[in-house]
């Protein structure tokens, strides 16, 4: 016997069945974590993002106010728009139909990848639901940034964001 197990056979039991689950348990957690991983997604606001510059391809939440007269509507379903908040704007590439309550001026949530030249191609866009509602998460960060302007108000920008990177 060695010298570093317990004498008592009892604890030499407990031992060998933690030995024996540990490792289960380490394989399971981590499968698990791997499992989830493609279905995580951070949300960014437009500044937020600027600062994180999360990598092209991760699917990612770009929320935001969506820039007074940026939509551009293509022949072939391809839609263009500019998604701000007080200090930084991206732009947004989104293939297909627009939720009924998608207007400028109004406070969306677009799920989808930043590309390799700095443009957000989305593949889901969710818009609020009447007129007073604005999605959670654009809500708390413009709470955080301080230019939260209340429930159902759509703040005013003063100052043009920085141009959208393209």
């Amino acid at each position: 016997m060695s010298g570093w197990l317990p004498k008592s056979p009892k604890a030499r039991r407990r031992l060998t069945l933690l030995a024996a689950i540990a490792p289960v348990l380490a394989l399971a957690v981590g499968l698990t974590l791997w499992g989830l991983s493609d279905s995580i997604s951070f949300f960014y606001t437009p500044s937020q993002a600027a600062a994180a510059k999360p990598p092209a391809g991760r699917t990612v939440q770009l929320g935001g106010l969506v820039q007074t007269g940026s939509v551009v509507k293509h022949p072939d379903g391809r839609v263009e728009f500019t998604v701000r908040d007080q200090t930084a704007a991206d732009k947004v590439v989104f293939q297909g139909d627009l939720p009924d309550l998608f207007r400028e001026g109004q406070g969306i949530v677009a799920t989808g990848a930043y590309r390799e030249d700095g443009v957000f191609q989305a593949k889901q866009v969710l818009a609020k639901h009447d007129e007073r509602y604005m999605p959670r998460e654009v809500s708390k960060a413009l709470k955080a940034q301080g230019e939260w302007r209340g429930d159902g108000e759509t703040p005013s920008y003063d100052t043009p964001a920085k141009a959208p990177v393209t």
